[in-house]
Parts: C-alpha cells; sequence; structure tokens
C-alpha cells in the first residue's frame, strides 16, 4: 500500500522550497520529481503528489486567505515557511480534497504530524489550532462519526450554545440577517451560552456581539446536539437552540471573527439562492414558513 504519509512530507519540501527560492508552478514540478527520487522510496503514490501539489497552487490564493482569516494576528509573512506551507497543504485537503479518500480529521491530523516532525511541538498545536478553527467554521464534518456505545455520550463535556434567525419587517416584507463566513456559505449567528441564565437571554447576547442588534428573542424554532472535536479537548458535546429573534431594519455591524467575513439583510424571496450550510436549511426553512404564515395572515 503507497505510504500517503511519506508522500505528504515530500510534497511539504517540494512546497517549501517553492516558496523561499520564490520558484515558479512549472519549476516546482521539477522540485518535486527531485525529491521523490531522493526521498521518495518505492512505495510513494506518485499521482497523490502531482495531484496534491497541483492543487496546493491551484488554490494557494484562496488557501491564504483562510489562513488570514483563521489566524488574523499572524501576518502570513511572519509565519515560519515550514508551518506557512504545512497549513497550505492542510488546508488544501481539508477544504477541497475529496472527503471519502481524506476525511477532515485525517487532514488535520496529517498535518499535525508534520508539524511536529518538520518544525516543533510547538508548531504542531499552532497548527492545530488553526485548523481546528477552519474545522469549526466548516460545520465540524464528520463530527458524527463516533465509536462506542452511545451510552458514552452523557459522559463527554457539553458546550451550550444558542443561534438565532434574525428577521426585521422594511418597507412591508421581511428581512434576515445572516452572516457570510470564509468558506463561502451564510448561516446563522451562534455562540457559547454557558454563562448565561437562559438560551433566550444568552441567544439575545450573542446576537448584539455579533451583528450589534439590540434584538428580542421569540419562539425556539429548532435544536440540535452533536459531538464534535476540540483541538484541545478532545471530543465533546454540543447543544445548539435556534429560537426567532425580531429586530429593527438597522445597519448591521459585525464582529471581527476569524471565521465571518460579511453580515447583510436579505429579503425572504432571495434566500433560496444562497449557499448554506446542509444543518442550516431545516432551521431556515422553519423560520422562513412561520414568517410567511405570518405575512399570510395579515393579507
Amino acid at each position: 500500500m503507497a505510504n500517503r504519509h511519506l508522500a505528504r512530507s515530500v510534497v511539504l519540501q517540494t512546497l517549501f522550497e517553492w516558496d523561499t527560492t520564490h520558484a515558479s508552478d512549472k519549476e516546482a514540478a521539477t522540485i518535486l520529481a527531485r525529491n521523490v527520487a531522493e526521498f521518495g522510496g518505492d512505495d510513494v503514490d506518485q499521482s497523490f503528489m502531482d495531484n496534491l501539489l497541483i492543487g496546493v497552487l491551484a488554490k494557494k490564493e484562496d488557501i491564504d486567505l483562510v489562513i488570514g482569516k483563521a489566524a488574523p494576528e499572524w501576518p502570513l509573512e511572519r509565519i515560519a515557511p515550514v508551518d506557512r506551507n504545512i497549513l497550505r497543504l492542510g488546508l488544501y485537503e481539508l477544504l477541497f480534497a475529496d472527503r471519502s479518500q481524506v476525511p477532515a480529521k485525517v487532514a488535520i491530523n496529517e498535518a499535525i504530524e508534520l508539524a511536529k516532525t518538520f518544525s516543533g511541538d510547538s508548531s504542531g498545536r499552532f497548527v492545530n489550532g488553526v485548523l481546528g478553527a477552519v474545522y469549526k467554521e466548516l460545520g465540524e464534518p464528520g463530527k458524527d462519526e463516533q465509536g462506542g456505545k452511545k451510552a458514552k455520550r452523557e459522559e463527554l463535556p457539553l458546550e451550550k450554545m444558542g443561534g438565532a434567525i434574525v428577521y426585521a419587517e422594511h418597507n412591508g416584507q421581511y428581512y434576515l440577517a445572516l452572516v457570510h463566513d470564509v468558506f463561502g456559505r451564510w448561516t446563522l449567528s451562534k455562540g457559547h451560552i454557558e454563562e448565561d441564565s437562559s438560551p433566550e437571554v444568552g441567544v439575545t447576547r450573542v446576537i448584539k456581539e455579533e451583528l450589534g442588534l439590540d434584538a428580542k428573542v421569540g419562539n425556539q424554532i429548532g435544536e440540535n446536539e452533536y459531538i464534535a472535536s476540540h483541538p484541545e479537548k478532545g471530543k465533546v458535546r454540543k447543544h445548539v437552540w435556534f429560537f426567532l429573534a425580531s429586530s429593527e431594519f438597522e445597519p448591521l455591524i459585525l464582529k471581527k471573527s476569524g471565521g465571518l467575513d460579511d453580515a447583510k439583510w436579505f429579503r425572504l424571496q432571495d434566500i433560496i439562492d444562497l449557499n448554506f450550510y446542509d444543518d442550516m436549511l431545516p432551521i431556515v426553512t422553519a423560520a422562513v414558513q412561520k414568517l410567511l404564515d405570518r405575512a399570510g395572515t395579515r393579507v
């Protein structure tokens, strides 16, 4: 069986040389061929390495943007070249690879091991933190994949979170306030509410902090619970309550965040054209239906 960990190591060495010598993409292929001959051995998957290198180079601009959003306190040029290219490689596999071939957790773990091998434990923690933040913003793909018996679920640490579908009436129409993440998806305001006296109180605070709105939290619209992998805590249970929340139609003031880059009001009829995460669609759909029912009773 081909040794893909070794293959990633060879691609990483190639990216490091390409980056530090300011080589062209065409020259990167030549560097890879030399590194394969020197370090590859007989059991390395050549096509895997070729595709990985080509993919990272093709998506470099997008990947670098994500690094900047996920680690805003670390400008790209200040990140050590080896760590910078470990992040590029890991993020390419996390964001763009076929998940049936490279599950999200495999992409993260492989990048962490590369950091520990080629850079050190502190780099491993840094890479873990950045990729863990991106993994969370992606909706934690693979979060429901868990071993063991269901009874063990209750033994995991519980994180309480609250989210909202914030709406406002303007010129006789309903609008929804949505946030946009660095991966091109529109989603809902959501945050931790462990320290709040109730989910409603927590969600009110989250909306104010994230969107700058003084919202009135109304009926619960849905909830879910799932197992997630935290970069430091390991497996945790996350329980999320989602509510309808009304607000005045005011300018949105987006909280600065490594994962979010925009916030906008949308008319209900425009929601269908937006790119949502799969687990958000039922929540948004239920909220839209309730608002449409309200609008219908007024006609």
